[in-house]
């Protein structure tokens, strides 16, 4: 490990010499995540990529890409584009990534069961904006917005995130 590393703690992560508080799943940490179980997937995961709501925020870095008005990620193992990055109209089930809240202002994208993903392993683990303190995600893991913000400032593609086994 190194302080580039964003390393998932007990206590909160850790990354650049700081120490972070963040939720994660409502499913806890899992060492086999499925799709809907609720949980953070352990591991050395990877960030692939990172969105942004141009109407609301500034790019929070060179390689940034805006989140457009027809954006989604498919989470229907089923579908050919599961776990992808799709556009509306879209017929699969799926997830809005321009939300009405402001989960999604800023977004990690994970490599989690990415490029390539294995129907049922799970999708969309995000670095993301929490609701509140304590308030579990989907599977993600969210952080407080200044915090998000300041982390997407230092990261680069390739930046690895540790999640210790359970």
């Amino acid at each position: 490990m190194s302080p580039f590393d964003l390393v998932v703690t007990p206590t909160g992560v850790r990354f650049f010499g700081r120490r972070f508080p963040c939720t994660i799943g409502k499913g806890g940490l899992s060492n086999h995540k499925r799709e809907g179980d609720g949980a953070t997937p352990t591991g050395h995961h990877h960030i692939v990529g990172m969105l942004y709501r141009p109407d609301r925020i500034a790019p929070p870095a060179p390689w940034a890409l805006p989140i457009g008005p027809g954006d989604l990620w498919s989470d229907d193992d089923r579908d050919q584009d599961y776990n992808q990055h799709v556009r509306a109209p879209y017929p699969c089930s799926h997830e809005r990534l321009r939300r009405a809240d402001p989960l999604y202002d800023l977004v990690l994208i994970t490599d989690w069961n990415w490029p390539v993903a294995t129907p049922g392993s799970g999708s969309a683990i995000f670095l993301h904006q929490w609701r509140r303190p304590g308030y579990p995600t989907e599977g993600c893991v969210a952080f407080r917005r200044d915090h998000l913000h300041w982390i997407a400032r230092r990261v680069a593609p390739g930046t690895r995130i540790i999640i210790p086994r359970v």
